[in-house]
């Protein structure tokens, strides 16, 4: 959490862009003192907020926010390491979203095993001109996963999904434990 940290001052004191006529006093000085101390961590945190919207570098409890913020499904039982090593998978999923390696991205970030993907395209075709269109011209998507040790979620998988895949096309979800 971001608090007053012992010590800490801002670059520059509130006093300085005070004018001299409010100095007359020690409730003055010792005003601008506490608001100095309150908002020196918000002075840092600003100086160094670059490293907060990197992973990599930004504080533990900071990793969970700026993970729900990208909206990357996570269970809260994870771990802060664990979801900074996913994170980058969520964020191809969210940037790749609607394609086959946004889908697969999304699912890698959650479960951390790439799963297999089958889509038909969409696409329809015939050998004769004029003639009945094979197959099914109808977009599909079979999504399959593997859960050796049981820890997946099929019904967070569906909703990644669902969340990640152009709305037409329809899709099954198949989970497979052991």
């Amino acid at each position: 959490m971001r608090a007053a940290i012992e010590g800490l001052r801002p670059p520059r004191s509130l006093a300085a862009g005070l004018p001299p006529a409010f100095f007359g006093n020690d409730f003055t000085a010792e005003l601008i003192r506490a608001f100095d101390e309150v908002l020196a961590p918000v002075f840092a945190s600003l100086d160094d907020f670059d490293a907060y919207l990197d992973p990599r570098y930004a504080p533990d409890d900071f990793v969970r926010w700026l993970a729900g913020w990208l909206g990357f499904p996570m269970d809260e039982r994870w771990a802060v390491p664990l979801i900074r090593e996913h994170f980058s998978d969520a964020r191809e999923g969210l940037l790749r979203r609607g394609t086959l390696a946004g889908i697969a991205a999304a699912v890698r970030a959650y479960t951390g095993s790439t799963p297999r993907l089958a889509d038909n395209g969409g696409v329809a075709w015939s050998t004769r001109p004029l003639g009945p269109l094979p197959g099914e011209a109808r977009p599909r998507l079979l999504v399959q996963v593997d859960d050796p040790h049981g820890t997946v979620d099929p019904d967070v998988v569906e909703r990644i999904v669902t969340a990640t895949k152009p709305a037409h096309v329809l899709h099954e979800v198949i989970v497979k434990t052991g």
